[in-house]
């Protein structure tokens, strides 16, 4: 018997991607916000991880009630996002330089999100609610980060 066929695969497999989308725009803001000098960014960008925190843990729940150990982001997209991230800001560690490196994260996170959404269309309403309010987190933070840009 094959595991995680059908609509519990569809929902094991979307909460894998979610989980690896949360660890991944954690570490990225993790990765600039020290550097971030206008005060309103550092809370917006501190905000968006607190709120990517908690849609983890809710991940986290639920990948436990499936026995899934959930998914680290893919090593070579983690590197090639600290190598992009640590050449721009060799070259200019300014906030805009910082708001056009969220941005491009948030919307790769979108994108990616989005095409699983419409891949695993059997997963449960639960994980593609979470999958769709991380979603909206990347979109409200490229919303209002781009006044930094």
């Amino acid at each position: 018997m094959q595991k995680n066929v059908g609509r519990d695969g569809d929902t094991v497999k979307l909460l894998r991607e979610c989980d690896a989308g949360i660890k991944m725009g954690v570490s990225s803001i993790d990765d600039v916000i020290e550097d971030v000098r206008d005060s309103q960014f550092r809370t917006l960008l501190s905000e968006c991880k607190t709120q990517h925190e908690k849609l983890g843990m809710e991940v986290g729940e639920l990948l436990d009630i499936h026995a899934d150990d959930g998914k680290n982001p893919n090593p070579i997209a983690k590197s090639m996002s600290w190598m992009k991230t640590e050449a721009k800001m060799m070259a200019d560690r300014s906030d805009a330089t910082i708001a056009d490196l969220m941005t491009d994260g948030c919307n790769m996170g979108v994108k990616s999100l989005s095409r699983y959404l419409n891949q695993y269309k059997s997963a449960d309403e639960k994980s593609k609610d979470i999958c769709e309010r991380l979603v909206n987190i990347e979109l409200q933070l490229t919303n209002d980060i781009r006044q930094y840009l």
